[in-house]
């Protein structure tokens, strides 16, 4: 059964306020909604470890690495991708990349190798052709513990509510190192700034232990829905699946804790995981979720995507992107007004030529996808045979 998508007359209006650029944050449905299209681009060689941010002028910057942490952009929307440059040498690839909306600024976290690990933060200043390392305090979080950035996803721009414009990010605890004997103590987290990313505070720990690598987005209302990868779980409950929680005080504490059926968390004859990736369309009004991760009954293959309409509530559409390998993810979308617009981001491990590929699809692709039976389309999205 195919999926096509009709938008209601009357959207509400932008909202979001105005980026560094002097573009709206947020617009309407209408660009993710054309002719359906797939585009997969090779990018990176070698190592591992994927993000992907779109900076405030539209400009796509993929980051990888794990010798030295590398980027490169495109600035056509994801047709046509620069050559690499070099964030930080010798350096390894702690995920999280955050576009500041405010002062156009990207932000990249370094480690020295593999966590526990030396921190370092990276600035650049015009939209990831250029960077530079600056001073960052990350405080410790109410158990004593400074979290490590590892191979969680991008961090966002608040837009709404009370704490408008502050930059929060995924971060997590490792119990010392990461063996299964000590699983059960680690926890996923949260860091903050209302200073423009030069001090951080860490938030309460996520509510469910065993949990790293883990995604966040801000709906429309101002809460931040929080969906993270699960190592452990006790006896009972499952770690095949991803959790969620939700923030209703700009990132500083988790609540409601839910097992996520719908999604499943890297192959499924495995509990350990596999890092997704997480977005919300930069759609006014509406709260239309995208995440990646893959779909297998074993092994790291059958990337896809799901869709979510009522902010991860349910699930009820997914679309396969690629049939071989396909591990850690990253996604985001595209910003209103630049070549970048009305277009969907998942930067991979795996792909045809192995090390990384950047898959570009919109909405209108995902919805010619399979029901998933975990909830229905809205009314503005309407179901055709």
């Amino acid at each position: 059964m195919a999926f096509g998508a009709a938008v209601a007359r009357a959207e509400a209006p932008a909202n979001g306020g105005l980026t560094a650029a002097g573009l709206p944050a947020e617009g309407k449905l209408a660009p993710f909604l054309g002719d359906p299209e797939l585009k997969l681009t090779p990018l990176f060689s070698g190592e591992r470890f994927p993000n992907v941010v779109v900076a405030v002028d539209g400009s796509l910057v993929a980051t990888w690495g794990t010798s030295s942490v590398r980027a490169r952009r495109s600035e056509d929307g994801g047709l046509k991708w620069g050559d690499e440059i070099t964030i930080a040498k010798p350096g390894f690839q702690a995920g999280g990349v955050t576009v500041d909306e405010r002062s156009g600024s990207i932000i990249a976290f370094v480690e020295g190798h593999h966590p526990p690990a030396p921190l370092f933060v990276y600035v650049s200043k015009d939209h990831g052709k250029s960077w530079s390392r600056q001073q960052t305090t990350i405080a410790a979080d109410g158990e004593g513990n400074v979290p490590s950035m590892h191979m969680n996803e991008h961090g966002i721009t608040l837009r709404h509510g009370k704490h408008r414009g502050r930059l929060l990010r995924p971060s997590r605890w490792y119990a010392g190192k990461n063996e299964r004997a000590r699983w059960p103590q680690h926890y996923t987290n949260a860091i903050y700034s209302d200073d423009r990313g030069k001090t951080w505070n860490t938030s309460e720990p996520f509510p469910a232990m065993g949990t790293g690598e883990a995604t966040v987005a801000e709906l429309s209302d101002g809460s931040i829905y929080y969906n993270s990868r699960r190592h452990w779980a006790p006896e009972g409950a499952s770690p095949l699946r991803r959790w969620t929680a939700v923030s209703r005080d700009g990132g500083a504490t988790w609540r409601d804790l839910k097992f996520c059926k719908a999604l499943p968390d890297g192959p499924q004859n495995t509990n350990y995981g596999c890092m997704g990736g997480l977005a919300r369309l930069p759609v006014a009004g509406k709260d239309v979720l995208i995440y990646s991760n893959c779909d297998s009954g074993g092994g790291r293959d059958h990337g896809s995507v799901w869709g979510s309409f009522d902010g991860g509530k349910t699930w009820p559409i997914k679309r396969l992107v690629y049939s071989g390998r396909f591990a850690y993810s990253s996604l985001t979308a595209g910003r209103p007004e630049t070549k970048s617009a009305g277009w969907i981001y998942v930067h991979f491990e795996g792909g045809p030529n192995g090390g990384s590929t950047v898959a570009r699809f919109n909405l209108s692709w995902l919805l010619q996808g399979s029901a998933t039976g975990d909830g229905e389309l809205p009314a503005w999205v309407t179901r055709t045979d």
